[in-house]
């Protein structure tokens, strides 16, 4: 068997995933397109940050880069102190089109077992995995159903029962529940914080919804409008025990909300110096 490429190189840096000057263009129809211009900061083991920004602000690219899907044109992806050079083993990622990323001819139990196949993890120790992980997001009931039998919500729980049986440090959301109704989104925005506390994760999620950015996190990193850059980093202050009434209705929610919203909209025309460190 031919061996691949190791997926990161040794660098040495302190934070446990760093993002060092990181550009991003594309080139097509003799043009070159600028998505990220320059992207700077750190996530330290355990946060749960969220990125926010105007539509088209190159979010997605940026989770990317991180992912190891795309390599950034220039600067770097840092983890655990190790340039990554393609997807490392101990990241996964939760996308939005949770549809596209399940397999409807296997089981649910199949499906959240195949990358633990792909990084050979023993039977024994798969099967623990994924009955433990499907307790967690509360389907252990439906492991023999098929996708196609499964609500929206549903679906995008054994996405989520995938990626926590991996076992990564990080893990990075891409819009993860923009596609299901307020009730079903809810229920996953609970669910994605009780599993940060459960498993001690680093999560790095990204959303369009302000609301949903200032209820999850400890950080909210707003970006500007494309060319990229990171415009803000807003400290959340809000009490670690939350739920969706009583945070919500919190003075300090409200005041956040209110600013990581104005942000935004400065962001699309934003051309001058990043604000770092701003905390309510």
């Amino acid at each position: 068997m031919t061996e691949t490429a190791p997926a990161v190189e040794t660098l040495g840096a302190p934070a446990l995933l760093d993002v060092r000057g990181m550009q991003k263009s594309f080139k097509g129809r003799g043009q070159e397109v600028e998505a990220v211009r320059d992207l700077t900061f750190s996530i330290e083991e355990g946060e749960f940050a969220c990125i926010v920004g105007p539509s088209g602000a190159g979010k997605t690219t940026l989770l990317k880069c991180v992912a190891g899907l795309f390599q950034p044109t220039a600067g770097d992806v840092l983890l655990h102190g190790s340039r990554v050079v393609g997807p490392p083993r101990d990241m996964a990622v939760v996308f939005q089109e949770y549809g596209r990323s399940l397999y409807p001819w296997m089981t649910v139990e199949q499906n959240v077992a195949l990358p633990l196949q792909q990084k050979k993890i023993p039977k024994k120790r798969r099967n623990e995995l994924v009955h433990d992980s499907l307790e967690s997001v509360g389907l252990g009931a439906s492991r023999t159903s098929y996708p196609w039998q499964l609500s929206g919500g549903m679906q995008q729980r054994v996405a989520i029962a995938r990626a926590v049986a991996y076992e990564p440090s990080v893990l990075l959301m891409d819009e993860p529940f923009a596609a299901v109704d307020a009730q079903t989104r809810a229920d996953l925005e609970d669910l994605s914080r009780q599993l940060w506390h459960r498993l001690s994760m680093t999560v790095l999620f990204v959303t369009h919804d302000i609301d949903e950015a200032v209820y999850l996190g400890q950080r909210v990193l707003v970006l500007s409008s494309s060319p990229t850059v990171v415009m803000e980093d807003v400290a959340i202050g809000l009490p670690d025990e939350r739920d969706q009434l009583t945070t919500r209705s919190l003075a300090a929610f409200t005041d956040l909300r209110s600013h990581v919203y104005s942000r935004i909209q400065d962001a699309k025309t934003f051309h001058g110096r990043p604000i770092q460190g701003h905390g309510f």
